[in-house]
Formats: structure tokens, sequence, C-alpha cells
């Protein structure tokens, strides 16, 4: 079993930056990859972006290219979502995911495991 608890959340201005947390617990096999998800009311839930465990190997959602960064700290079990110059169009909950082996889906349904989620809100 894996267990993914996000932190990190909370109110920022827009141009502000905010770093997301998932702590990782589990089987590594079972986590080898991870991501990062986000759904804003009435939304269905997007890929953000996501990381091979062992590689570093990421991928990024177009919308938030060169503004998010996805990284790892394997002695911690952590992933990070350091979320720059933010905009209201960001405001959503942010949910960690996991999965084994395999590629970086951009589809809900190719992930294994899901935190509860932490909330980003972006004031204009």
């Amino acid at each position: 079993q894996v267990q993914l608890v996000e932190s990190g959340g909370g109110l920022v201005q827009a141009g502000g930056s905010l770093r997301l947390s998932c702590a990782a617990s589990g089987r590594t096999f079972s986590r080898s990859r991870m991501g990062w998800f986000r759904q804003a009311p009435g939304k269905e839930r997007e890929f953000v972006a996501g990381i091979a465990w062992s590689s570093g190997l990421t991928v990024y959602a177009d919308s938030v290219k060169d503004r998010f960064t996805i990284s790892r700290d394997n002695a911690q079990n952590t992933v990070y979502l350091q979320m720059n110059s933010l905009n209201p169009e960001d405001t959503a909950v942010y949910y960690c995911a996991a999965g084994s082996l395999g590629v970086l889906s951009r589809r809900v349904a190719g992930w294994d495991y899901w935190g509860q989620g932490t909330e980003v809100t972006v004031s204009s």
C-alpha cells in the first residue's frame, strides 16, 4: 500500500509562489512515478506534472510549463511542486498521485494512488 499526504496549500496573491509537498510511504515499486493533478470546482481533475522517481524524468502540462517545477527528495520520500508566477486560473485542489513503473500518464486512470488534496487559492 502507498500513502500520500499533501501539504503547503493556502492563499496567495497573483504573481506569488507556493511550494507543495507530498510525503509518500509504502512500497517503492508502487510509487515508481509520482505526479500532481489539480481540480477546480465543477471541473475535471487535470494533470499538472509528473516525475519518475529513479531517473528524475519530468513531464509538465503546457499550462504550467516554465512556471511550476516538480522535484523529489529521495532521502525524505517527498515530492515537491514549486509553483511560481501564480494566477487565479491556478486556483484548485491539488492532489498528489503515485503509480508503479510506467509512463507519466496525463490521465487520471493511469495512476494508482491518491492523496487527499491540498487547496490552493490565488487572489486577483
